[in-house]
């Protein structure tokens, strides 16, 4: 029965050092895990929801909305201040570099497609998305 217990401890005794090593995933990388190989992301990085280049951005794109959802792009808005430092790192590593205005194209495949520190007009995004392999994939079984 000793031998039992010491055993039993062996083996669980790990598990709460373990759990504690697997931090759980912030908002920005749950979102790019969840649309992982489903969709494109483009991420619209400012300060705040007043920024003059974020107010654009998002005026552009919301008139191309039909668009958008025909490449699969869904479009996240990342607000610096409101980002954990996990999220912070994992925006910078994409290609946003706070505190400025940024826009990162984000493939299906989670990595960064194209970056641009001034709004993106759709036809340049859509133009980039277009030439992506998965995209030409996509064209062809849908007959485009």
């Amino acid at each position: 029965m000793k031998y039992f217990c010491f055993l039993l401890a062996a083996l669980l005794g790990p598990l709460p050092w373990a759990a504690a090593q697997t931090p759980n995933a912030t908002p920005l990388q749950q979102a790019l895990r969840a649309g992982r190989d489903q969709r494109r992301f483009l991420l619209v990085g400012a300060p705040s929801a007043e920024h003059p280049d974020f107010k654009r951005q998002k005026a552009l794109l919301a008139a191309a909305a039909d668009q958008l959802q025909a490449r699969d792009l869904r479009v996240l808005d990342v607000f610096y201040d409101q980002l954990s430092p996990t999220d912070h790192q994992l925006a910078q590593r994409l290609g946003l570099r706070p505190p400025a205005f940024g826009v990162v194209l984000v493939g299906k495949d989670g990595g960064a497609k194209r970056t641009s520190a001034t709004p993106l007009a759709p036809d340049d995004l859509f133009g980039t998305v277009d030439k992506m392999p998965m995209r030409r994939q996509e064209m062809r079984r849908r007959g485009q």
